[in-house]
């Protein structure tokens, strides 16, 4: 089971890079999800570990040794593709066991009726067929083993997918988007069902995914990525609460993170016309900062002057078990939306009591600089003596 080096690792594709200087380090048992949104090189970025893709530049190891010109069948992986990738003329038992019928391969098994015959017992080899079983039970696929892919749910075919790749016990799993073709219910007990897979293996999974719910519910650690560069690496709460760049604090979360221009006078910063009740960072290349805070953080006050920034209602949503409030600070002329998330008992009870937000009422907004980061308006990267947040 190998711990996984990227030491500067790029790919260029007809001059055009697509991965730039890509480093991290990823010890064994881990769950690493790749995130970053359309064309930012995750599957890329996958397809060279599988060895499907060759690296420009870089080196990558497991555990120490260079694998680059390593090819894909002598890494010990197991690929779960985006397409599931079943054979349709293939019962399900046949699909699960073929990585193992491809491992006893014969050049005689080209043969049609001799080869036919072949594989058919190896099928029936004591030690593949036990296999086949406990892999179909671990899955919950045992009732469907003479089935074909066709009369199986979306569902059932990404778990007949996971369990050929199970079936080789490799040391490293990849995962490409897995998720993407199923509905909204498959995809939360899909995710479940994958977790459950990676504490019951105790592997390195390696997971490709758009998806920040799925980032943030399945992985140990996450590396963002935005046009091939590497924006953060580190575990679901540290990019959560303290993300390192706006980039990350827009991609993740539900509203995303607040970012707030604020004009920096010395020890004063003004945000809108009203002046910050706490003193932001020491910024001596730019008089101009982004206030970052998560709207959870961000307290509604229903009537105008109650307490803390003058604002305006624009957007009202509620989702059940909370509610989001968009509103924009000042005048008409101002532009930037900020959001405000609470559990309805919270929002009912102790911020709004019975009164209604709607659409253009005025209202007031606070947070303790407690809860606040600060980000450079040039680089966009965290301000250095930003404090940590607090856990939501």
């Amino acid at each position: 089971m190998p711990t996984i080096e990227f030491d500067r690792v790029s790919k260029n594709f007809a001059g055009n890079t697509v991965i730039q200087g890509f480093d991290a380090t990823v010890p064994d048992k881990e769950f690493l999800v790749l995130l970053g949104p359309s064309g930012c090189g995750k599957s890329t970025m996958l397809r060279m570990i599988a060895g499907l893709t060759d690296i420009s530049q870089g080196q990558l190891k497991f555990d120490g040794v260079v694998v680059n010109d390593l090819e894909p069948k002598k890494r010990n992986i197991a690929f779960v593709f985006q397409s599931y990738a079943l054979y349709p003329h293939m019962s399900v038992r046949a699909n699960i066991g073929f990585p193992l019928i491809m491992d006893s391969f014969k050049w005689w098994h080209h043969i049609p009726v001799v080869g036919g015959f072949a594989r058919r017992a190896l099928m029936n080899r004591k030690d593949i067929a036990a296999k086949i079983t406990d892999v179909a039970e671990m899955l919950e696929l045992t009732d469907y083993l003479d089935r074909r892919p066709k009369a199986l749910s979306g569902g059932q075919r990404q778990r007949v997918a996971v369990a050929r790749s199970l079936i080789r016990e490799p040391a490293l799993y990849l995962l490409d988007e897995p998720l993407s073709n199923l509905d909204a219910k498959l995809r939360t007990q899909m995710r479940a069902e994958i977790s459950a897979l990676h504490d019951r293996v105790q592997k390195t999974f390696v997971y490709v995914t758009h998806d920040q719910v799925e980032a943030m519910t399945m992985g140990t650690r996450i590396i963002v990525l935005n046009d091939g560069l590497v924006q953060q690496y580190g575990t679901p709460k540290e990019i959560y609460d303290r993300p390192a760049n706006t980039f990350v604090a827009k991609f993740i979360g539900s509203p995303p993170m607040n970012l707030i221009p604020v004009d920096i006078h010395g020890t004063k910063a003004d945000m809108f016309g009203n002046d910050l009740s706490f003193a932001p960072p020491e910024v001596t290349a730019a008089q101009k900062a982004h206030l970052g805070v998560r709207a959870e953080k961000v307290r509604v006050h229903t009537e105008a002057g109650s307490g803390g920034y003058p604002a305006r209602v624009i957007t009202v949503e509620h989702l059940g078990s909370e509610t989001v409030v968009g509103f924009k600070f000042g005048s008409e002329d101002h532009t930037t939306e900020v959001g405000a998330r609470a559990s309805r008992d919270l929002f009912y009870s102790k911020l709004v009591g019975d009164v209604r937000l709607e659409h253009g009422q005025l209202c007031s907004v606070s947070f303790d600089a407690s809860d606040v980061l600060w980000y450079s308006t040039e680089s966009g990267e965290l301000l250095d003596d930003s404090p940590q947040m607090a856990s939501s």
